[in-house]
């Protein structure tokens, strides 16, 4: 069954609300609800539960999950043929968020979703990265052993229990979002990887095109194909998109000097690097220090 993708940008990360297990008996369906504020995770564990969202339906089984939306119409579409369980878990996210019907459609909209990111979660100079969830999924045996560390902790102090179960839902999560990416193109995305770990770890060297092929031994075309199915910009692109997001932190967290921030980089002129800015953000490196500290 092929299922559309949820597609979030981080941080922040989807939290965890809360969780427990619901019953139904032959007969009975699952409640109508509409615009419920929060993201509605359900497992079953045992039966099969029909599910409505919106005008689209389907019939989870055991061991399968589904995502229901925080601003959608949820409802039964029929009853239950036999005693069924499920897991339940409420999340939520601050950070950009939208549903895709593939992962092409998500990278293809992803640019546009950082920068929608950007505003409605106040993080102009935070670098962030892509979360990818099915709606609809098979879980493997070691993600439904950590749903049930949620349970697990029904007996540790509140304290601690909130602190563990933010944790263990972070790992479901992660795995979900791995064993996605495993479905997809894993060459493609594993080598881009390498070229983002590669331009971030040596940012303020020079990089070009030749030494990535020298560096990685592919071809330049080759990288940029996988760099731009995964990132959605080409790794020169994304050079340049680092070192400016780098910059941002500096302009805000130091009182240097335009020119030296330039240099700290990777840009060789500070002249090139406020054309740059200027052209990426809208506004120039000491008007953007002066609107977030107020002085320059």
């Amino acid at each position: 069954m092929n299922s559309p993708i949820l597609h979030f940008i981080s941080p922040p990360v989807p939290y965890f609300i809360d969780c427990g297990r619901a019953y139904y008996r032959s007969g009975e369906s699952h409640i109508s609800r509409s615009n419920i504020g929060s993201f509605d995770l359900i497992v079953v564990t045992k039966g099969t539960l029909f599910l409505g969202e919106g005008t689209n339906e389907w019939a989870i089984q055991k061991g399968e999950a589904f995502i229901l939306r925080p601003d959608a119409n949820h409802y039964g579409t029929a009853p239950c043929v036999e005693e069924t369980e499920i897991i339940w878990i409420h999340f939520h996210t601050f950070g950009a968020w939208d549903e895709c019907e593939g992962m092409n459609a998500c990278l293809q909209n992803q640019s546009a979703l950082i920068e929608h990111h950007k505003q409605t979660a106040y993080l102009n100079h935070a670098e962030v990265c892509p979360i990818f969830i099915p709606k609809y999924m098979k879980l493997s045996q070691k993600t439904m052993d950590i749903l049930e560390q949620f349970f697990q902790l029904e007996h540790e102090p509140r304290s601690l229990r909130n602190w563990k179960r933010q944790t263990a839902f972070q790992l479901f999560m992660q795995h979900l979002d791995r064993d996605l990416a495993a479905t997809s193109d894993v060459s493609a995305f594993h080598l881009a990887e390498k070229v983002e770990l590669f331009i971030r770890q040596n940012f303020t060297q020079r990089i070009t095109n030749a030494l990535l092929q020298k560096e990685l031994n592919y071809h330049p075309n080759y990288l940029a194909k996988c760099m731009l199915k995964v990132y959605g910009m080409t790794p020169i692109d994304y050079l340049q998109h680092y070192r400016i997001e780098q910059a941002k932190k500096l302009l805000i967290q130091t009182e240097w000097s335009i020119t030296r921030i330039s240099e700290e980089v990777g840009f060789q002129h500070g002249s090139y690097f406020s054309s740059c800015f200027s052209s990426k953000e809208g506004i120039s490196p000491l008007n953007f220090r002066r609107k977030f500290i107020g002085n320059g």
